[in-house]
């Protein structure tokens, strides 16, 4: 009969003595007294330990691929101002063109941004792919920020309270120019 002790020993414990490890022994005396793990139930373990692993990464990496395909998408509705990605139609590149010939200096070309991280003091002519929502907002930084020889065109929709001083296209393709230097000379007659 084996004497139960008063410790119990298992290869972790015997480790944290130490280091030295559990003789054959006393594994061989824990699993006649039942305190031992059975050496079928350890090697399943090690099997199980290995597939949860492997079920973590590919889960785990599933919803990585998946962040990372749906958040360009799903960001811009979170937005206070949806702005549907729209391509720009070849006529109307064409007509964007035409209102910039003859200019210089640098250019920013937002797109279907909103404007908020622009400072557009620095550029000479801001071209604007916009929605209606926004177009008041973005107006009125325009307006405080720009130079008086800078020139903002808008694609498909207008700015709402700006007189253009240049207008080419229909529907669509219709592109609108206005000039600091007029806007703000208008605002100053009576």
């Amino acid at each position: 009969m084996v004497e139960p002790t008063s410790v119990f020993r298992s290869p972790g414990n015997l480790a944290m003595e130490g280091g030295r490890g559990a003789p054959s022994e006393v594994l061989q005396e824990e699993r006649q007294c039942g305190h031992g793990v059975p050496p079928s139930s350890e090697a399943s373990s090690v099997k199980r330990s290995g597939w949860g692993l492997l079920f973590t990464g590919v889960v785990g990496g599933a919803l990585v691929a998946v962040y990372a395909v749906a958040t360009p998408f799903i960001t811009p509705a979170l937005r206070k101002i949806c702005l549907p990605f729209v391509p720009a139609t070849a006529k109307q590149i064409e007509n964007v063109m035409k209102m910039l010939r003859h200019r210089r200096g640098s250019l920013v070309d937002i797109g279907s941004g909103d404007g908020r991280v622009v400072t557009f003091s620095q550029y000479s002519n801001v071209v604007v792919f916009g929605v209606p929502q926004m177009m008041p907002q973005l107006e009125k930084k325009l307006e405080q920020e720009l130079e008086e020889d800078a020139r903002v065109i808008a694609c498909r929709f207008p700015f709402p309270h700006w007189t253009p001083d240049h207008v080419v296209g229909a529907g669509v393709d219709t592109v609108w120019a206005y000039d600091m230097g007029t806007l703000r000379g208008r605002e100053k007659r009576p």
